[in-house]
């Protein structure tokens, strides 16, 4: 009698979750039409762009270190915090800390209490994407050397 049941079930099953499936499948295209169609509006009308922080050279470089993924904070109980980017270079606490209070970067509360991932916000990606990074201004030409002893007698 179960054999029954359940050779009965199998097909309407397979169907169900074939069904299922398709519908997920089409739920992620819109996904991706809707996404891409906000980036596009926020491009083509900035003044549809949340109000986003002027960052500083060093916080834009932060910034892009920690969106390459990898990134984790360390919290030892007796020791300092020490945040480090996927090349295991340091990344100082000054401009870490500025990110994390403008909601752009995000640390990931997890179980593990010595280890924690750090991910880019979505206002975050945003001022990669919009915020060109700070350009020193252009240093003037060099000054070409002073004539010096050529070692040849003067006339």
């Amino acid at each position: 009698m179960r054999q029954a049941r359940h050779a009965e079930a199998a097909p309407v099953l397979a169907k169900s979750l074939a069904t299922a499936a398709q519908h997920l499948e089409l739920s992620a295209t819109c996904c991706q039409y809707t996404a891409s169609a906000i980036i596009r509006d926020l491009t083509e009308h900035p003044e549809h762009r949340p109000d986003l922080p002027e960052l500083s050279p060093a916080q834009y470089a932060v910034l892009e270190r920690i969106a390459r993924g990898g990134t984790l904070r360390y919290a030892p109980l007796k020791n300092p915090v020490r945040i480090t980017d996927n090349d295991g270079r340091t990344i100082r606490p000054k401009p870490f800390g500025m990110l994390e209070k403008e909601r752009l970067i995000r640390v990931a509360r997890s179980s593990r209490y010595v280890s924690q991932d750090v991910v880019v916000t979505a206002a975050g990606q945003l001022a990669l994407d919009f915020q060109k990074p700070h350009r020193s201004q252009a240093s003037l030409p060099a000054m070409p050397p002073a004539p010096g002893n050529t070692g040849g007698r003067k006339r």
